[in-house]
């Protein structure tokens, strides 16, 4: 168990804005950050941090809370690891307790997956280092490549021996299950008979965002023709390989600070990069690049410059990924190396300054590198030449910015020597025929649709729920603050008539809510908000200095998301800049007093509605109502009392 004091240093230490800021790319929005959710798929903000709160939104999902709970979503951590990741993150010391077989075995099936690949990146590490076979085969082999010892702990790069199950047996006298080193793929397990998938490799752990070992790559040393020169770790509930990006752990920092990511192809090419002092660079780790890699790019910067080898396999390889990332609403550039090289050779063969001065000088536009590349197939041929516009045309097509695309299509009319007349024609037709084909797919599913008679019934707003909402959320915001209130107390006048006489008093917000919902017997009909409620209110009674972040912290998780839906929900309305049209929304605090009489008053007239209601049903079954008309015309009267107070009509 973690102490309640290191989990109180940590919540303290931490901040929410840093800790979301290594995953996802925010920007100023007044006194908060916005940007692009993780958890959806979206190209226009909804997720919003509150620095003041301590607490982060997403409207695109509905999820929020705090820093430890978006570990817990973005991560699938459980709360002791959110806490221990933070504490790392922050240099807190933390007491860790050894974990026993039976906490092992205890662990969720994912927990136990992450459990099994944290161990085989330490057994692998540890037999690269500490073995003759790992330093005469491994060590060396990394050492040719280049790296130094300190890269490659970094990288926690390691050795698997050649011996049929040596990870397999370890881990199992470790205690750890044959069942989850299967289902990561570390162990191959036929009939009665287990062995080790990456036998006779040097290892590569590929690590999450947050720094999870989610699986392996490993490239075979000894010659084998039969034999794959790199091996990754199969598909599991924890490794995907089209989600992941090789080196986005150690480069997330670095790519969000150069508002820049460079993509390349291998291991090695992000290592040796990242050695020679260039670090926002990621791998596609040899596969095609996928749209789940390039959004997880997009979330830290909308730049990306993609080095390929000079070779013809990595120049094609290139040319596929371009409009996949324009499709995204991303800026591509295109950097190729000399044949021959590649992004490690040329790095390790060259000095940091050198390097820089050749990827800015060779890192050309997607236009102009696609024009260089392509007209030198197409030469003298008027069809070849025709054919490259029609497709430079399809990649500007995928640029979802106008401004962008417009400028896009006079670049390559220059560079083509063809009007730009002709290029708007033909991206028109390009963008009607899309329409086209969406309005039939649309079409197709209306008609569909047109069959079945909707018996939707209309969305109903509960009016109860909302208040105590509100109630909810002026407590967490004011409920400290003195004010001074107008109270009415309801007296007969000289003519025997109800009449409301003014009494000005100074009082705090929740000794005032808690004070006149208790004269009108008020019970919470929602149960979250009845338990949170009773928490405030016991909080601000022991407490001088109510803090949100401190009290949301130590909240039960459940509650905790109620809470950040409640704080963040007017929040959503920054995310469009609304003073550019010049509206100027009201600020809520202006007139807190005011704000607590009239939520207390409407829920006042809220709950003399459904008493009429009650008594109008009753009269139903009674003979003699005549009592029971007079309570109608009397709570009708109070209403009245109400609404003018409230100076609107109910």
């Amino acid at each position: 168990m973690i102490s309640k004091a290191t989990i109180d240093q940590v919540f303290d230490t931490a901040r929410v804005e840093e800790v979301i800021g290594d995953f996802v790319q925010l920007k100023k929005s007044g006194s908060n950050f916005k940007g692009l959710s993780p958890f959806s798929e979206e190209r226009t903000p909804s997720f919003m941090v509150s620095p003041v709160k301590q607490i982060w939104k997403d409207f695109s999902t509905g999820k929020g809370g705090t820093s430890v709970s978006f570990l817990m979503e973005h991560e699938h951590f459980t709360y002791p690891e959110a806490i221990k990741y933070l504490a790392r993150k922050y240099n807190i010391e933390i007491e860790e307790t050894v974990q026993s077989d039976s906490d092992k075995e205890a662990a969720g099936e994912r927990e136990s997956m992450y459990l099994v690949s944290e161990y085989a990146r330490t057994y692998f590490h540890n037999t690269l280092l500490k073995t003759d076979a790992g330093k005469a085969i491994g060590l060396s082999y990394f050492k040719e490549r280049g790296f130094t010892e300190e890269t490659i702990k970094d990288f926690q790069l390691g050795y698997s021996t050649d011996a049929w199950s040596g990870l397999t047996d370890s881990a199992l006298k470790k205690g750890y299950q044959l069942k989850y080193l299967e289902s990561t793929g570390l162990s191959i397990v036929k009939e009665t008979k287990q062995f080790d998938r990456f036998k006779g490799r040097v290892m590569f752990p590929i690590h999450s965002m947050s720094g999870r070992v989610l699986g392996f790559g490993g490239r075979i040393l000894a010659k084998n023709e039969k034999a794959a020169k790199y091996l990754n770790s199969p598909e599991s509930d924890i490794y995907h390989k089209s989600k992941v990006l090789y080196g986005i752990y150690y480069a997330k920092q670095t790519i969000a600070k150069e508002d820049n990511c460079y993509l390349v192809e291998g291991y090695t090419d992000v290592i040796q990069f990242h050695q020679k002092g260039i670090k926002n660079v990621v791998s596609s780790s040899g596969t095609a690049l996928t749209p789940d890699q390039i959004r997880l790019i997009n979330r830290l910067t909308k730049n990306i410059t993609v080095l390929f080898d000079g070779d013809p396999a990595g120049i094609r390889a290139a040319l596929r990924g371009i409009d996949l990332i324009l499709e995204q609403g991303m800026n591509v550039k295109i950097c190729t190396f000399p044949e021959g090289e590649d992004p490690d050779s040329f790095a390790k063969q060259n000095t940091l300054e050198e390097l820089q001065a050749y990827l800015k000088e060779n890192a050309k536009d997607f236009i102009a590198y696609k024009a260089s590349l392509l007209m030198e197939e197409a030469q003298n041929d008027p069809v070849a030449k025709a054919n490259l516009i029609r497709d430079m045309v399809t990649s500007i097509s995928k640029v979802t910015d106008n401004i962008q695309r417009e400028i896009y299509v006079r670049e390559c009319s220059r560079i083509m020597d063809i009007s730009e007349g002709v290029l708007f024609s033909t991206l028109a037709q390009m963008g009607k025929k899309a329409e086209n084909d969406a309005n039939k797919s649309y079409n197709q599913k209306q008609k569909a649709f047109e069959v079945v008679k909707s018996t939707a019934a209309p969305i109903k707003v509960d009016i109860q729920y909302e208040l105590e909402q509100k109630i909810i959320e002026i407590l967490l915001l004011y409920g400290s603050r003195k004010e001074s209130f107008e109270d009415l107390i309801l007296k007969e006048n000289d003519k025997g008539a109800l009449a409301l006489e003014p009494v000005i008093h100074e009082v705090k917000v929740f000794e005032k809510i808690f004070l006149d919902l208790q004269e009108d017997e008020m019970q919470f009909t929602n149960e979250n908000f009845k338990t949170l409620y009773y928490t405030i209110i016991d909080s601000l009674n022991q407490t001088e200095d109510f803090v949100i972040e401190s009290f949301v912290n130590h909240l039960d998780p459940v509650l905790a998301s109620d809470v950040t839906d409640i704080l963040m929900n007017e929040e959503r309305y920054n995310l469009h800049n609304w003073e550019k049209n010049n509206i100027f929304p009201k600020q809520k605090d202006v007139s807190i007093a005011q704000l607590v009489s009239e939520t207390i008053l409407t829920l006042r007239c809220f709950l003399i509605d459904r008493k009429v209601d009650e008594i109008k049903q009753d009269t139903q079954d009674e003979v003699d109502h005549r009592t029971l008309l007079e309570d109608v015309l009397n709570y009708s009267n109070l209403k009245m009392l109400l609404s003018r107070k409230l100076s609107r009509v109910l």
